[in-house]
């Protein structure tokens, strides 16, 4: 497992240069654009992808973000934050990625072909600290529903976020940091 150091300062959308150069373990910190979207607003991009319609926003190189950010409180750009379970969005996952998706933020492990398809299509994943919500609200700047309003907390948001704080899992070469963990702990540390 890599030691930690200072964060590796990224932009989104993302480049095949950065998403290469990322091996599981790193820090980051994002700038730039992510899209939100969930299980709903998941069924509905690959529905009209595999029926031939474009996408609500263009996919490549962009990052998603498995979360439902609840409303903003008076004075906030956004509500509450947090990751979900990102293994609800992996029979969707590797068609996005063929369309060019480069990056995926949530918690959790991912299945055999994400992280098939995450080598094939050269992406990343990066989980984001569960249970941190508001917190990571705070690097979000900017939030505005960009489709599926009808979603409500599910709709797609593009967000404009600094300084957004995630680790990388699963990289281009098939590190896993989870798996390396497990593998550090059978090994007594």
């Amino acid at each position: 497992m890599k030691e930690t150091g200072a964060p590796i300062r990224i932009t989104s959308p993302l480049d095949d240069r950065v998403v290469k150069s990322l091996r599981a373990g790193d820090q980051v910190r994002i700038t730039g654009v992510l899209y939100t979207a969930r299980d709903a607003a998941h069924k509905r991009l690959v529905d009209g992808l595999k029926k031939g319609e474009s996408p609500p926003f263009d996919l490549t190189g962009q990052t998603i973000y498995y979360v439902g950010p609840t409303p903003a409180r008076p004075g906030r750009v956004i509500g509450s934050a947090g990751p979900t379970t990102s293994g609800r969005m992996d029979s969707y996952t590797p068609l996005l990625l063929a369309h060019g998706v480069k990056g995926m933020i949530g918690k959790g492990q991912r299945s055999e072909s994400v992280k098939e398809a995450i080598g094939k299509y050269k992406a990343i994943y990066f989980a984001a600290v569960g249970g941190a919500g508001a917190l990571i609200s705070r690097s979000i700047k900017k939030s505005e529903v960009i489709a599926y309003a009808d979603l409500g907390a599910e709709a797609i948001h593009r967000l404009e976020v600094e300084e957004f704080p995630a680790i990388v899992i699963n990289d281009t070469e098939g590190g896993d940091l989870y798996e390396e963990g497990k593998a550090k702990y059978r090994r007594g540390g």
